[in-house]
């Protein structure tokens, strides 16, 4: 073989082919990562997909340089799984070996493992009397002396009465002590000059050690898990993949542990799906108990030094028999892969969005070839036809675990209450009432409000003024515990005016809730509450995630205050009461699938509640309590609401029955891309005809500077999607050739979320 294609890791379609020089020809193979020249003086690391002897016609054809693998780092399954994958999303397939592979394998230099910066008490300062006199010496230095405080009680020597401690009781990080105390570096960088604190580095690229495996431990099935336990064997002698709906808290996880030990009996490889970095924390403690060392965990909050160790491992002969990571686990290498579970499929963050290529883990996994399990409580619409049509296996375990009984849900019309002037704020009294008396009881509470920062907006009360992101055609929110106004859509910060600069008044408020201010006004509310926050402000680090959730496991903190990251399966025995504050947010989006979403992140955001011997509640706020689909929450009624749902997709031609792809344009100037929009939308009904809608300015339609069009094809189940894709890339293609449309972008999202 003379010649290599070989994928880069640039946004072109297809592959480059390259010479391979003799002295390589018995050498390399497809999988092995070759360095390249590209462009003027360009270099890149690229994986050989293929060996031929065509040589290609009218361009001299480049030499590889470098042979960069004794051995594949790819198996070649997965260079089928990246050929899918860019053809299925149309993403080119350089974007894929982006998203795929650990961005260590991506260099020549290889990788260097990662350290992360510690800190700790100075020795002379870790006994009673001497913090007393470090927390006097900073009396007049009140943000220092915060800072301190603050580290005092993450690492829990406020708990210390008077002993000499030699070592931190916990270890904390820089950068988590920086995230919960909202304090700067140069003000730690003080606290180390005074010699109270110091810094220490530790090498965060490790794998799991996590002991010998335990299989004596995994506890014995109740008579419904069993009998859901051998459905779903039986299904598999018949589907490739089979749904597991499962009501909240009947013990789907156990079955989970059960599927997996019998892989591993047969020699098979397990790869466990989770949709959140948030859910893995909780997941690896349970599995790892029963399978110890054989457990590898693999996500985007892990060093790149530890998910390069993870890939080399998982290609060598001793890999990790069961892998737990979030969705781009799907793209590790498996020498037999015998079983992919997915839990909470129905999340949408098994959907990359940004950047490409923009495939579903779920759909990905599938793919794969293994027996694949979709465990949830609220399936999604598609799988759940998917199963009802025959095409899945369907098992359903309708029993809480251990006879713990469904929630009770109190619906509060909110509208009333405030008509009536009864509302503390976002708080009705029935709620608050609630949370006194299970905080009274040693119970605890979550309050769930899916916005994070202070207030999804600031408002002038004279002129009406709202600031507005400079790069994008959205409201700033603001966060007032860092003084800034933040896009979440570019991230871009602003300070908070002190004066309106429309009409100069200083009546600025914040209109709405985030999580934040409701953190602040349910401290002003419950003082003696130990109170925590759970969102992206709070979750920057994998430390922050696992203090966040052990603390409250523990019962450390006992009110919790979180986004949708607490609607995800998390499980905590001592949560009795939940409080929904605002159902309205999640109903009012302008989106097909708003209901879907809404309904699925309350029941599981009510199944946090309940515990054994009492039975749970959750009280839900809204201004539409008559709506229908409230009432189908309130009884747990997934059949009436799955039923409402299909016909109302099948009318206006949505998911399942018609397939969706979303066509973006976006450019630097509102005009062009109008226009383009416009010739695209002309183009493809030549092919597709009223298939096509559009063009429309998306909810959003400027991010990044970038103004935005876009266009939706509802295409019939079993058109011809090859044919399809050819169409759309011909339509693309012939739109750039005009060199108005130079910079023009225009990218797909195929079946989205």
């Amino acid at each position: 073989m003379n010649f290599a294609d070989v994928i880069l890791p640039v946004p072109l379609d297809g592959c480059f082919t390259y010479a391979i020089p003799t002295e390589m020809q018995n050498r390399v193979g497809d999988g092995m990562r070759v360095l390249v020249p590209f462009g003027r003086g360009k270099h890149y690391v690229g994986i050989i997909s293929k060996l031929h002897d065509q040589k290609p016609q009218g361009y001299q054809v480049k030499a590889i340089e470098a042979l960069l693998d004794e051995q594949p780092v790819l198996l070649p399954g997965q260079l089928k799984f990246w050929h899918w994958i860019a053809d299925y999303y149309m993403s080119p397939i350089g974007e894929v070996y982006k998203a795929a592979l650990p961005a260590g394998l991506k260099a020549e230099e290889g990788y260097k493992p990662r350290t992360e910066t510690f800190i700790r008490l100075t020795e002379n300062y870790r006994n009673e009397p001497t913090l007393h006199v470090a927390l006097n010496m900073l009396a007049r230095a009140p943000k220092q002396q915060e800072a301190f405080i603050a580290y005092l009680s993450l690492s829990r020597w406020d708990t210390i009465e008077g002993n000499v401690c030699r070592e931190p009781v916990l270890e904390i990080t820089r950068e988590e002590l920086m995230n919960v105390s909202e304090t700067t570096l140069t003000i730690i960088n003080q606290l180390v000059k005074r010699g109270l604190l110091e810094t220490y580095e530790v090498e965060v690229g490790r794998l799991n050690h996590g002991g010998e495996p335990h299989p004596d431990r995994i506890k014995k099935l109740n008579a419904a898990q069993q009998e859901a336990y051998n459905q779903i064997i039986f299904s598999f002698l018949q589907k490739q993949v089979t749904l597991l709906h499962g009501v909240t808290s009947s013990g789907k996880t156990e079955i989970y542990i059960h599927l997996i030990q019998r892989e591993l009996d047969e020699h098979r490889q397990v790869l466990f799906l989770m949709p959140e970095i948030a859910l893995t924390v909780q997941m690896m403690q349970r599995l790892q108990r029963v399978f110890g060392k054989r457990l590898g965990i693999y996500h985007s909050k892990y060093s790149d030094a530890e998910r390069v160790e993870i890939w080399q491992k998982q290609l060598s002969k001793n890999p990790y028999d069961v892998i737990l990571g979030a969705r781009s686990a799907v793209f590790l290498p498996f020498q037999r892969l015998g079983l992919v579970i997915i839990d909470e499929e129905h999340e949408t963050s098994y959907k990359q969005q940004d950047p490409m290529p923009r495939y579903h883990a779920r759909s990905a996994a599938i793919m794969l070839g293994a027996k694949t399990l979709l465990g949830t409580a609220t399936p999604a619409l598609e799988s759940y036809y998917n199963a009802k049509t025959g095409k899945y296996g369907l098992v359903e375990l309708k029993e809480r675990y251990q006879g713990i009984e469904l929630p009770e849900i109190q619906v509060v019309d909110t509208r009333d209450l405030q008509h009536r002037k009864m509302m503390s704020g976002p708080f009705s009294p029935i709620l608050l009432k609630y949370v006194r008396e299970a905080l009274e009881r040693g119970e605890q509470a979550i309050l769930f409000q899916n916005r994070r920062g202070w207030a999804p907006m600031l408002e002038c009360k004279q002129c009406g003024w709202v600031p507005r992101c400079e790069h994008c055609d959205v409201s700033l929110t603001m966060h007032r515990s860092m003084n800034q106004l933040t896009c979440h859509y570019c991230g871009m910060t602003y300070q908070i005016p002190a004066v309106c600069p429309a009409c100069g008044s200083k009546e600025l408020q914040g209109r709405g809730y985030g999580t934040e201010k409701i953190e602040d006004q349910i401290r002003d509310i419950f003082p003696e509450a130990r109170v925590a926050r759970m969102d992206l402000d709070t979750t920057r680090t994998r430390n922050a995630y696992e203090r966040l959730i052990t603390d409250f496991s523990a019962g450390r903190t006992n009110l919790l205050i979180g986004t949708q990251m607490i609607s995800k399966g998390l499980d905590f025995d001592k949560v009795s009461v939940v409080g929904i504050l605002n159902a309205d947010a999640m109903l009012n989006q302008p989106d097909f699938r708003a209901y879907e979403h809404a309904f699925m992140m309350m029941a599981q955001v009510s199944g946090r509640a309940g515990r054994k011997g009492r039975r749970g509640l959750v009280v839900l706020q809204t201004k539409s309590p008559e709506l229908p689909l409230i009432q189908q929450v309130v009884r747990n009624d997934y059949q009436t609401f799955y039923q409402n749902m299909v016909e109302e997709r099948l009318a206006f031609h949505y998911p399942p029955y018609y397939r969706l792809i979303y066509v973006y344009l976006k450019h630097s100037k509102d005009e062009v891309v109008n226009t383009a929009s416009i010739e695209l939308g002309t183009r493809l009904r030549q092919w597709f005809g009223d298939r096509v809608l559009g063009p429309d300015k998306p909810s959003v339609a400027r991010v990044k500077t970038l103004s935005i069009r876009k266009l939706v094809l509802k295409l019939e189940v079993g058109i011809d999607m090859p044919r399809v894709r050819k169409y759309l890339a011909l339509a693309q293609q012939q739109m750039l050739q005009d060199k108005r449309y130079a910079s023009l972008q225009v990218y797909y999202d195929v079946d989205p979320q």
